[in-house]
């Protein structure tokens, strides 16, 4: 999906009901972010790009950021009816993560272990990134026209790193990768803009001040 390099690093682990009273860090109008949301954010996140866990307050800061816009795009989502990806789109990702990342069920288990975290977790992570690109795909891709003086001029400009990324030369047969792209970074800008108007218009209270 071409989406996925632009906005992984939003898509996160979901708002999961917390099975202990914990303390509410921040507070977006009606929704909240709790300190636990924010530590699974952080163990999620590590445990997918295989770096050391790190509850540090630069580290809480930018898991707190990501998880403010999630609260936008799940209210989004939830107003215009969006469809949800099921859970078994969930587990065909997360199937391709544990054989791409992980050469036996034990490691992926110890893995597991080691950040803190449960496949319930996992699963609810992966329904949630599905459910949000396919949310970013509706609600933008329409807006993103592409013409085709804007994919000449692409091809002009990168004809040669195409060629080597894809092993094609020619305009039409790069043309479809091509308004790929350009739809790509166009959906991104309206997307991205999108948040930035949602913050500006948001209630954001910060509970814990090391986190704003």
């Amino acid at each position: 999906m071409w989406l996925r390099p632009f906005v992984l690093l939003l898509l996160t682990s979901a708002l999961l009901p917390a099975v202990v009273i914990d303390r509410i860090a921040v507070i977006v109008g009606n929704s909240i972010v709790k300190q636990s949301d924010i530590e699974r954010d952080l163990r999620v996140t590590e445990f997918l790009n295989g770096q050391p866990l790190s509850l540090n307050t630069a580290s809480r800061k930018a898991a707190t950021s990501r998880l403010i816009d999630q609260t936008f795009i799940r209210r989004e989502i939830r107003l215009g009816d969006y469809p949800q990806a099921t859970l078994r789109d969930a587990d065909r990702q997360l199937a391709a993560i544990r054989k791409e990342k992980f050469r036996t069920d034990e490691a992926f288990d110890q893995s597991l272990r080691r950040y803190g975290l449960n496949l319930l977790e996992l699963r609810s992570h992966f329904q949630w990134q599905l459910t949000v690109l396919q949310f970013i795909d509706a609600r933008f891709r329409p807006a993103a026209y592409v013409s085709d003086a804007e994919v000449e001029k692409y091809y002009h400009d990168h004809a040669a790193a195409l060629k080597q990324q894809t092993g094609k030369s020619s305009l039409s047969d790069l043309r479809e990768d091509i308004t790929n792209i350009i739809a790509g970074e166009k959906v991104n800008k309206l997307f991205f803009a999108w948040l930035d108007e949602q913050r500006k218009d948001a209630k954001i209270t910060y509970l814990e001040a090391g986190l704003q």
